[in-house]
């Protein structure tokens, strides 16, 4: 019992820290970003990452061990649903992410702002708007699938 309830607080906890990561990059990503704001925005990206992961983690924990059982999960046509926005919000990150890791850390690491190109700012802008919106719907997947069982 114990476990199936830490296994579903990091869950959730994942899914609390994913979102507020996204809004703190909503927030501070911006064209004429200072040094300070980029900071900010990579920490909160690392942040994300690692609460993503998270998710995915006790997310197979669950429907592995501790939750309802895979039978249960695996028939569900809201768990694809959820399933399937979450791959596609892992997938929107990836090229801010990159561009943070590979691009930006070598101004930041000189104290210097990053360039952003302004290509690179609508497609980072656009995916963090994308992400966040998956974020908004996978809850919302979960309560409909609880609801239908």
């Amino acid at each position: 019992m114990w476990t199936s309830a830490i296994v579903a607080y990091l869950h959730y906890l994942g899914l609390m820290l994913s979102f507020t990561s996204l809004i703190v990059e909503f927030f501070y990503f911006k064209k004429d970003i200072s040094v300070k704001e980029a900071k900010i925005v990579g920490i909160a990206d690392g942040v994300y990452g690692m609460a993503a992961t998270t998710i995915l983690v006790t997310g197979i924990l669950r429907v592995m061990y501790f939750g309802k059982g895979s039978e249960y999960y695996l028939h569900n046509p809201f768990f694809w649903v959820k399933i399937t926005l979450f791959i596609i919000v892992g997938l929107l990150s990836l090229y801010p992410t990159i561009t943070f890791i590979f691009w930006w850390i070598k101004d930041l690491m000189k104290d210097q702002t990053p360039l952003i190109k302004n290509h690179q700012f609508q497609i980072i802008s656009l995916s963090i708007k994308g992400e966040l919106i998956g974020f908004i719907l996978i809850p919302l997947m979960a309560a409909i699938m609880a609801r239908i069982s």
